[in-house]
């Protein structure tokens, strides 16, 4: 048996790799080659230089067998063709494309082979090094190789083994569900310490239906589960882009596989999405920033190179240059690192964070995100159509909902990164933006009934560091319908916030991701519940919830969406209703003690959600109609519904997913930092409105 470092995999019809137009890898010290013979594939992996490169080469053995010479073991299934597995010292894989080739009468399913980075990345020579002096960060690089522990396979499992284990599994384990399996083992022991033993409840016939059904949209990539598409309706025959995995609206459904027990599909996602980040991509000749995650991908299968009727799976990501408008996903990268956070808290598995390629993945996102630009606000400054509202809707600027997940993803970023010298910097400076941009949307973004009796007293052109009306908001800007819906107690952020404009909107899932971040105060947080709950038939209505509130109508509709035929008033984001949105609320309502809110919204759309075939959106101003483009058997909506449900049912996991105020970062404040006299800070000034 050849004795060098290897992995042989034998000559296979299907064969899984990543796929995209790139122009190199030297960023990672890393170039890929591809041998005329398909059962060997060569890997070059720089140590220390681009043109310094160690070669591996991957061979194939049909026997077990163990090399005296090397200490190299080879474990192989006799019933499958042979695969080797020996140990050597490689780094991570962002930037190899796994090809897995199967014999053409094979049965073996194709698995995708990810190297394993060890957790205990503190203790291995893995310098991820950033330029102490550059406040951007721009400059994350890999310095040398790593010096990381290998994945070793211990076992490949037969066909029979895994029908064994999975026919035992099911019997002790998992709950039949019209085809469809629930894990109770994952939910035992949450209620032990409690004398009362819980009974566990049966489950409903339309959460049976909704497991069937979520089952049915998982998307497989080498054999391994990787997503679930966004809709899937048989009856659809113009799919479009809904036979896509996107990155938001995996979420939903990656936490009801979480809740439940199943941890594979999730990993693998935030692994496969973090392997197409660093990808280079081109629109016009223009590339944006290498940290930027794609809104969603594609697994293809095309013909393989130079074999008579062979084929491969690829993965075909979407960074917006096929997106209509051809506007980058700013909130995918965002959700990502929210995703990464809960997956480790959840299940318990904070390997995966202290991974090394993770861990560079995290920073290449926050390097796009705090970047130094000609802002004067701590805020993201985004184009239309960047986020969930992925049309022209007149959100450009500074919307809500990208500060409420830009101050989430911080905080979870902080919360996993790896604190060390290369670190410290990159820490400081998400710790003085958070602190900056809560004051911002704290003081600015908030509005109640005071604070818009005193907008409507505001003096204008106010050329001072003292100025009361800072963004020049003119009171007539105010518009009629708020005055009589803003209710005595309550109030919410506002949707946008730029020199001379407030967009005074409401929109929902700002509004309860704030809650769940902690970005608004405790005070601001039960303030917005209180009116959800005081205007729960405009936001409610017939079937729950509200994208924004209220919709754009006649001449302002025309101007802002430019007549847009699919965001019509009270439709899709122009006021239609979303029960996506449900599992959100479900956590907002949970964190602040309010659970029975939750509970009467997700009855309410369990009375129509199954009969009406689970649709994307509804229709007018009460959500009466099933949306008129609203796509069936939306996978958000179903893996929605399925989560709220959970989380109403496991608080104790629903605490695991949102975040507590953080009162150290009130006491950060980037102006005390400066000597000279010009920056004069109003955080102070206000101080007694923050800290309720």
């Amino acid at each position: 048996m050849n004795s060098s470092s290897c992995i042989g995999i034998s000559t296979m019809k299907p064969c899984c790799r990543i796929i995209i137009s790139y122009r190199s890898f030297s960023h990672f010290g890393v170039s890929l080659s591809r041998s005329n013979n398909n059962s060997v594939i060569h890997t070059n992996l720089s140590k220390s230089h681009p043109k310094s490169v160690y070669n591996h080469e991957f061979h194939c053995c049909n026997n077990r067998s163990w090399s005296q010479d090397t200490g190299h073991k080879c474990i192989v299934n006799l019933d499958r063709r042979g695969f080797n597995v020996c140990d050597w010292n490689w780094g991570h894989a962002r930037g190899f494309s796994s090809g897995f080739l199967v014999d053409k009468g094979s049965s073996s399913r194709g698995v995708l082979v990810i190297p394993k980075v060890a957790s205990d990345i503190r203790n291995h020579s893995t310098s991820v090094e950033g330029h102490v002096n550059t406040k951007g960060f721009e400059s994350i690089y890999i310095q040398g190789g790593l010096n990381v522990k290998p994945l070793v396979i211990e076992k490949i499992e037969t066909e029979s083994d895994v029908a064994k284990e999975g026919k035992e599994e099911t019997s002790s384990n998992r709950v039949e569900i019209n085809g469809s399996e629930v894990n109770t083992n994952f939910f035992k022991g949450l209620n032990e310490s409690t004398t009362p033993k819980v009974v566990e409840r049966e489950v409903s016939k339309i959460e049976k239906e909704a497991w069937q059904l979520l089952r049915g949209t998982i998307v497989n990539y080498c054999g391994n589960p990787v997503g679930t598409v966004a809709a899937n309706d048989p009856a659809d025959r113009q799919p479009l882009n809904y036979d896509q995995v996107f990155i938001r609206d995996f979420v939903p459904s990656a936490l009801a596989f979480l809740l439940n027990g199943e941890m594979e599909i999730v990993k693998n996602f935030l692994l496969h999405t973090l392997q197409l980040q660093s990808w280079e991509k081109t629109v016009d000749c223009y590339s944006p920033g290498q940290g930027l995650m794609p809104a969603s991908f594609k697994v293809k299968t095309v013909p393989l190179d130079g074999s008579d009727g062979g084929f491969e799976e690829v993965l075909d990501p979407d960074f917006g240059e096929s997106a209509i408008g051809r506007v980058a996903p700013v909130d995918s990268g965002l959700w990502w690192i929210i995703l990464l956070r809960a997956y480790g808290k959840i299940t318990g598995d904070y390997a995966l964070q202290e991974r090394v390629d993770v861990q560079t993945g995290i920073r290449l996102g926050l390097n796009l995100c705090l970047s130094d630009g000609f802002d004067m606000f701590p805020t993201l400054l985004v184009t239309d159509g960047s986020c969930m509202i992925d049309r022209r809707m007149g959100i450009h600027g500074h919307p809500l909902e990208i500060q409420a997940l830009f101050y989430s993803a911080l905080r979870c970023a902080r919360e996993m990164l790896i604190v060390n010298d290369e670190t410290k910097n990159l820490v400081a400076a998400i710790n003085n933006r958070l602190s900056a941009l809560s004051f911002h949307i704290r003081e600015y973004y908030w509005v109640d009934m005071r604070k818009i009796n005193e907008i409507y007293r505001y003096n204008t052109e106010e050329y001072s560091t003292d100025a009361v009306n800072k963004f020049n908001i003119y009171p007539d800007q105010i518009p009629s319908w708020l005055v009589d819906w803003i209710p005595e107690e309550g109030g919410y952020l506002i949707g946008n916030l730029q020199p001379a404009h407030m967009d005074f909107r409401f929109f929902t899932l700002g509004n309860l991701w704030a809650i769940v971040s902690s970005l608004g105060t405790s005070k601001q947080n039960e303030g917005i519940l209180n009116l959800i709950e005081a205007r729960w038939d405009d936001l409610m209505g017939h079937m729950p919830l509200k994208i924004c509130y209220p919709a754009l109508e006649y001449e302002e509709w025309r101007i802002i969406t430019g007549s847009d035929p699919k965001n019509t008033p009270w439709s899709y984001h122009n006021g239609g209703s979303w029960p996506t949105l449900l599992w959100q609320f479900t956590l907002a309502c949970i964190k602040m003690g309010k659970p029975e809110l939750a509970q009467k919204a997700i009855a309410l759309a369990e009375t129509r959600l199954s009969m009406d075939q689970w649709p994307e959106y509804y229709d007018t101003r009460s959500g009466r109609f099933i949306g008129k483009q609203s796509r069936l058997f939306q996978t958000w909506t179903i893996s929605g519904f399925l989560t709220s449900k959970m989380l109403l049912e496991n608080p104790d996991k629903a605490s695991l997913l949102f975040l507590e105020e953080d009162y150290e970062l009130l006491e950060i404040c980037v102006c005390a930092l400066s000597k000279t006299g010009r920056k004069k800070c109003s955080r102070f000034a206000a101080r007694s409105q923050i800290l309720v």
